[in-house]
């Protein structure tokens, strides 16, 4: 990576992110702030989070290719770079079938929208790819600097690492609740994942994974939550963070779930301060 992301990132939608939230995650320690969802070809959102802090990276994670002309795209990354240099990377990414209607060979279009970032002169060693089955991963190790995984587990981890080799960046997400009722913060975490369980890209790779359709079913079995949703006291979850990194990680990037906006801050600087 051209760049350093530091050991541990933290990973919000636009909404959740602001000026006070993206200087206090900086402050506290954290390497880089990506930007969830689908940022705009733009890139207005990450031109914000890059305004609020001094030294953070700023990742997104990720443009959706079918929603974002990688020309217009290209002209956005080098406008960041000219305004923050060394501080933004280009997270891409296919997006959903199901929340796209052109939804068509992805494997192709994944090849052609990295063909037409080269076009556009975007440094390999400044994007990464959303990568979850060995076929994308694969791509990401030999057309991007790599891959930022999201909505798995430290054995997804180890399987991507062994894909990807050495030397190629794997930054996984992992959602955390600061909750040590399990009943209260299983809820929170079921409340979150009703979405993602629904889409196939994500069922399927958990399915890879060993879950079945019982662990899926119904909001997600205990097994499959607490995997995929740490939660309890900062040093609890610091050990689950931490097995990502054992595993072959090279930054973890976490989620907090629960809160909205400065709130949650103190989360967030309570972790750093067993993991950073």
């Amino acid at each position: 990576m051209a760049v350093d992301l530091g050991r541990f990132g933290v990973w919000h939608q636009a909404h959740k992110w602001g000026p006070e939230l993206a200087a206090g995650v900086e402050q506290a320690g954290y390497g880089t702030l990506w930007l969830g969802g689908s940022p705009t070809e733009d890139l207005r959102d990450a031109e914000v989070l890059l305004a609020s802090t001094t030294n953070a990276v700023v990742g997104t994670s990720i443009v959706n290719m079918w929603k974002a002309d990688p020309a217009v795209l290209a002209e956005s990354y080098h406008r960041l770079e000219s305004e923050h240099p060394g501080r933004f990377v280009l997270g891409i990414g296919i997006g959903h079938r199901e929340h796209t209607g052109e939804y068509k060979t992805p494997y192709e279009t994944i090849v052609d929208y990295l063909d037409a970032l080269d076009d556009g002169k975007v440094p390999v060693d400044r994007r990464v790819l959303a990568a979850l089955g060995p076929r994308v991963l694969k791509v990401s190790a030999e057309r991007t600097a790599g891959a930022v995984p999201y909505l798995t587990t430290p054995e997804h981890t180890r399987q991507a690492r062994e894909t990807l080799g050495g030397g190629v960046l794997l930054a996984p997400e992992q959602k955390v609740v600061l909750e040590t009722d399990d009943d209260l913060a299983r809820a929170v975490a079921r409340d979150y994942l009703a979405t993602y369980l629904k889409l196939s890209n994500y069922t399927s790779n958990l399915k890879r994974l060993g879950f079945s359709d019982h662990d899926l079913a119904d909001g997600g079995s205990d097994d499959l939550v607490d995997a995929l949703v740490l939660h309890g006291t900062a040093v609890e979850i610091a050990e689950g963070l931490k097995a990502h990194l054992d595993a072959g990680a090279d930054q973890v990037v976490i989620q907090q779930l629960g809160k909205e906006g400065p709130d949650l801050l103190p989360g967030y600087e309570a972790l750093a301060t067993v993991l950073i």
